[in-house]
C-alpha cells in the first residue's frame, strides 16, 4: 500500500497535521469500506496534487526570486549610473561585502535609499547645472548681439550622463569668465559712451542721436532690454569715437585759422577789448592741448561760425579803414625811428603812401604788409644800435651836466647859504666827475662805432648823419672852446693887470652896480636854488655851442656841414679892439676860473 509523505516533513506542525489527517482520511475509508486499490488510487491522487500545488508555489516562488533579483540588479545598474552620473565613486554599497549571505529583499532594501538619495542629489545638481548654464547662454547671447536666449534644458540634456562636480566646476568657471568679460565690456560701453558724451558736448552734437545710430539700448533704456554690449556695439562706439576725435581735430583747426585772422585784424585795427572780450573767451581754449579741451560747446559750429561772422565784418570795415590803418602804422614806424634815431623808409612816406592809396596805384594790404616789415626792420635795427645808443645816452647826459655846471659857475650866488644851496654843490661836485669822463666816453664811443660799422659793413647814422663825424666834430668844437677859455683867462689876467696900473696911477674908482637881471637869466634863483635853464652859448665865449646828436636833431645835412665849417674857424682875438675887450672884461672879469680848466 502506498503511503502518503507528506512534502512538509520539515515543519513539525505541518507533519503531525497531514498524518493526523491522514490517519482521519483512512478512518473514514475503512468505515466507509474502501478496497484497499481504491484508497491507494485516491492517495496516489491525493500526493500528486499535492505535488501540483507545492510546484506551484515554488514557481511562483522563484519568480519572485527572479523578479528580486532583476529589481536588485535593476538598482544596482541604477546606483551605478547614478554614481557615474554624479562622479561619486566613493561610495561603497553594503551588499557587495554580504552579497552571498544577505537574502535579496534585504540587499534590495539597503540599495533603494541610495538610489533615492542620489536621484534627489541629482535633481539638485540638474537645476544647478540648469541655472549656470541659462546664465552662460544668456551672457553668451549677450556677448555675441543675439537677441533670443538658447533654452538652456535643451543643451543639458545632451549632457545628462554627466553631471560630476568636475563638470559643474567647469561650467562655473565659464560662467565666472564669461561674467568678467560682461563686466568689462560694460566698463568699456560706459567708458566709451562717456567719451562720446564728452566729445557731442564740445562739439555741440546731439549726443542721444549720435549713440542711437550705434545702438538704441545705449540711449533708450525704456523698453526694459539691457545695454548692448557685443562686438559691434564695441566697435560702432570705437568709430564714432575716431569720427568725433577727427572732427574736433578739424573745428580747432578751423577755429586756430580764423582766430588767427581775428587777432590780426585786431592788431590792426587796435580793437578796443571791450569789443574783444566775448571773442577773447571763445579763443582762450587755443592756449590748451586738444586732449585738454573740455567746455561744453567749445567748438560747436556755431561758436566757429560766430568767430568767422566776426572776422567778414571786421574785413568789410578794414576795407574801409585801411587808409587810416596805413597811416596809423607810419606814424608809428616814423615813431620807431625819430626813437632810435633812425631814417624812416622815404618809400612809405605819409604823402606818397596817400597819393597811390587815393590813385589806386597800390592795393593798401600790400602796403600796409611794406609797413609791417619795415617797423620789424626798424625793430631789428634797433636792437643791433641798443648798445651804442646806450653809451649814447650816457654821454648826452654828461653833456647836460656839463650845461648845467657851466650856469652853475655863472652863478654869484652859488656859496650862499640860501635854501638848496648844499644841493648845488653836491651836484656840482658830481658833475665835475662827471665832466672829467667825457673825453673818455667819446672816445670809446668812436671806437665802438668805428668796429660796428666794420662788423655790419654799413656806416652808423644818427638823425641822418654818421656818428662818427658828430662825434669828431664834438671833440674839435670841444678843444676850440677849450682854447677860447684858456685865451679868455689870459685877457683877464692882461685886463686886471691894466686895470691894477691904472689905480696905481689915478686911483680906484668905484665901479657901477651890477645888474641883478644877469641872474635871473642864468636859470637860477637869488636865493641860490636852481632852476631849468635853456641850452645856449656859453657867457663870454665866441664859439658855437658843442655840437652834439641831440643839437643835429630837427636840422638838415646841410646845415650840420656849415656848422663843421664854422667851428672849424678859430677866432682872432689880436684883432677885437679894445673896447671890445673891455666890454668883455665888464662881464667875465670877475668870473671864477672854469672847472674845465686843464
Amino acid at each position: 500500500m502506498l503511503t502518503l509523505e507528506s512534502p512538509c516533513s520539515g515543519s513539525v506542525g505541518t507533519s503531525s497535521s497531514c498524518s493526523t489527517l491522514l490517519r482521519e482520511l483512512q478512518q473514514l475509508w475503512t468505515d466507509i469500506g474502501e478496497n484497499e486499490a481504491e484508497k491507494d488510487r485516491m492517495l496516489v491522487e491525493l500526493e500528486r496534487e499535492c505535488l501540483q500545488v507545492y510546484r506551484r508555489k515554488v514557481d511562483e516562488t522563484a519568480n519572485a526570486k527572479a523578479r528580486l533579483h532583476q529589481s536588485l540588479a535593476a538598482k544596482e545598474a541604477e546606483l551605478a549610473t547614478l554614481m557615474a552620473t554624479l562622479g561619486e565613486l566613493s561610495i561603497n554599497s553594503p551588499i557587495h561585502s554580504d552579497k552571498m549571505t544577505m537574502p535579496l529583499k534585504e540587499q534590495l532594501a539597503l540599495i533603494t535609499p541610495l538610489v533615492q538619495d542620489l536621484k534627489v542629489k541629482k535633481e539638485e545638481r540638474l537645476k544647478q547645472f540648469t541655472d549656470i548654464k541659462t546664465q552662460i547662454e544668456k551672457i553668451t547671447s549677450e556677448i555675441s548681439g543675439y537677441g533670443h536666449i538658447i533654452n538652456a534644458m535643451n543643451s543639458l540634456n545632451l549632457e545628462e550622463n554627466d553631471l560630476s562636480l568636475r563638470r559643474l566646476s567647469e561650467h562655473q568657471s565659464h560662467l565666472h569668465a564669461l561674467q568678467k568679460e560682461k563686466s568689462e565690456r560694460i566698463q568699456k560701453v560706459l567708458d566709451f559712451v562717456n567719451e562720446v558724451h564728452t566729445l557731442c558736448a564740445i562739439l555741440g552734437v546731439d549726443f542721444g542721436e549720435t549713440v542711437s545710430d550705434v545702438h538704441p539700448s545705449l540711449h533708450d533704456t525704456r523698453l526694459g532690454q539691457s545695454t548692448n554690449i557685443s562686438n559691434s556695439t564695441l566697435e560702432g562706439l570705437e568709430q564714432t569715437i575716431i569720427r568725433l576725435k577727427t572732427e574736433r581735430k578739424v573745428r580747432l583747426q578751423k577755429l586756430k585759422d580764423v582766430s588767427g585772422s581775428l587777432t590780426e585784424l585786431w592788431n590792426l585795427m587796435d580793437t578796443p577789448r571791450e569789443e574783444k572780450t566775448y571773442f577773447l573767451r571763445i579763443t582762450s581754449i587755443l592756449g590748451f592741448p586738444e586732449q585738454e579741451i573740455k567746455e561744453s560747446g567749445a567748438l560747436s559750429s556755431e561758436i566757429i561760425q560766430q568767430v568767422s561772422s566776426e572776422v567778414e565784418r571786421l574785413t568789410k570795415l578794414k576795407a574801409s579803414r585801411m587808409k587810416e590803418l596805413v597811416m596809423k602804422r607810419r606814424s608809428e614806424l616814423e615813431d620807431l625811428c625819430s626813437k632810435n634815431h633812425i631814417e624812416p623808409d622815404p618809400s612809405t612816406a605819409t604823402d606818397k603812401s596817400c597819393a597811390m592809396i587815393d590813385s589806386g596805384l597800390v592795393d593798401p594790404c600790400e602796403l600796409l604788409a611794406s609797413i609791417e616789415a619795415q617797423i620789424n626792420k626798424a625793430k631789428d635795427e634797433a636792437l643791433n644800435r641798443k648798445e651804442i645808443m646806450d653809451r649814447i645816452e650816457r654821454w648826452l647826459s654828461a653833456c647836460e651836466e656839463e650845461n648845467w655846471l657851466e650856469d652853475y659857475n655863472l652863478d654869484k650866488n652859488r656859496y650862499s647859504g640860501g635854501r638848496g644851496a648844499h644841493i648845488n654843490l653836491k651836484r656840482a661836485e658830481r658833475a665835475r666827475i662827471t665832466v672829467n669822463k667825457i673825453p673818455g666816453m667819446v672816445d670809446a664811443l668812436i671806437s665802438k662805432t668805428l668796429a660796428w660799422e666794420d662788423e655790419k659793413k654799413k656806416l652808423f647814422l644818427y638823425d641822418g648823419a654818421r656818428l662818427v663825424s658828430v662825434l669828431e666834430d664834438y671833440k674839435l668844437t670841444r678843444l676850440q672852446k677849450e682854447e677860447e677859455k684858456r685865451r679868455a683867462r689870459d685877457q683877464k689876467k692882461l685886463h686886471d693887470l691894466l686895470l691894477t696900473e691904472k689905480e696905481a696911477r689915478y686911483g680906484s674908482k668905484p665901479s657901477p652896480r651890477r645888474s641883478s637881471s644877469f641872474r635871473k637869466t642864468n636859470g637860477y634863483h637869488t636865493n641860490g636854488c636852481v632852476t631849468p635853464s635853456p641850452r645856449r652859448n656859453s657867457a663870454g665865449c665866441q664859439t658855437p655851442e658843442l655840437l652834439t646828436p641831440r643839437s643835429y636833431s630837427g636840422r638838415q645835412n646841410g646845415y650840420f656841414r656849415e656848422t663843421r665849417r664854422l667851428s672849424t674857424a678859430p677866432l682872432n682875438f689880436v684883432a677885437i679892439a679894445k673896447e671890445d675887450m673891455m666890454s668883455f672884461s665888464s662881464v667875465s672879469g670877475s668870473e671864477p676860473e672854469s672847472p674845465l680848466q686843464p
